[in-house]
């Protein structure tokens, strides 16, 4: 795959994907050469037209001679536990270009609509040599927020049918969102929604209680992508954001921040598997049965189980 194999390079993924026991020494492996790489996450309402966004922006990026893997997070079949929608399917314009790599990944029951994999998968983008990685969200409100966690800009697409600025500011879209884009802006409401938006992004900025680690106010675009409309300025947005960001330190200071939390997330996962584990073999078998029984309180359970010195031991 380091060597621009890419069937090697569909394989990792897949072993990624599968958590197979090959996966910690994958990612050893690739951690040196998975640093560059700049993602942009895309995510809004279902039926926002994401797909054509994005396959419009690789587009662009393509002319401009830029490489672009797509990483397209589908709902979960709830058979296969697989993608349902399949990447040929979406984007068929670029499937033999050996500039763009697509996979649709599924969700896997995430609550956030993220696999745990859709980060790892990125990194494996990062090491082959993919200049940009575009993370195309499955549509699911408010537990959309975690393509925060990977994505250095996130372009929230909506319809105007999706609904008024005010829902999004509940949603909590205001804190995910670097660009709001209203496609299939030709159709009515679409002024009336770019308007509660622009109030709603300028609100937000000016509100003293808005964490800002960088001074930047949500620009809202007009676009038709089925047109290839806008794409060009949305482009030119998600390159102004970068470049405040690198300018400002955040970039750097998101990464490293996003790089503790995969830590603290594999440690708890970790420690998730290692209490499973016990708990099969018998070794916590009569605390959890005292606090199913109630002759225990949980609280309790858990300091005794803590204080053990050969939980974090196979």
């Amino acid at each position: 795959m380091l060597a621009g194999d890419r069937l090697a390079l569909a394989r990792l993924i897949t072993h990624v994907e599968n958590r197979t026991s090959a996966v910690p020494e994958i990612m050893r492996a690739v951690h040196a050469r998975a640093q560059d790489a700049y993602v942009v996450g895309i995510t809004g309402p279902p039926g926002a037209g994401k797909s054509t966004v994005v396959d419009r922006l690789t587009a662009t990026l393509r002319a401009e001679g830029i490489t672009v893997a797509i990483a397209a997070v589908d709902p979960s079949s709830p058979f296969s536990g697989g993608a349902v929608l399949g990447d040929r399917i979406r984007m068929q314009a670029h499937a033999l270009d050996p500039g763009v790599f697509i996979r649709s990944m599924a969700t896997r029951g995430s609550v956030g609509g993220l696999a745990r994999a859709t980060g790892e998968v990125i990194k494996l983008f990062a090491a082959f040599g993919f200049s940009w990685i575009l993370v195309e969200t499955v549509g699911v409100g408010q537990t959309e927020l975690d393509i925060m966690q990977m994505a250095d800009t996130t372009v929230v697409v909506f319809v105007p049918e999706s609904g008024d600025a005010i829902q999004a500011m509940k949603a909590g879209l205001m804190e995910a969102a670097d660009v709001f884009v209203v496609n299939k802006a030709d159709r009515p409401g679409a002024p009336g929604l770019m308007a509660e938006l622009k109030f709603a992004a300028h609100l937000h900025v000016t509100s003293p209680g808005a964490a800002k680690d960088v001074e930047w106010e949500i620009p809202v675009l007009a676009a038709e992508a089925q047109n290839d409309t806008g794409m060009a300025e949305l482009l030119a947005e998600i390159r102004r954001h970068r470049a405040v960001l690198e300018a400002s330190g955040a970039l750097a200071s998101r990464r490293r921040a996003k790089r503790r939390a995969e830590l603290e997330m594999l440690l708890l996962d970790e420690l998730r598997v290692r209490l499973k584990h016990r708990l099969q073999a018998g070794d916590l078998a009569r605390t959890f049965d005292d606090v199913a029984t109630g002759a225990l309180d949980p609280y309790s359970a858990t300091e005794a189980i803590l204080a053990r010195d050969d939980l974090l031991t196979e």
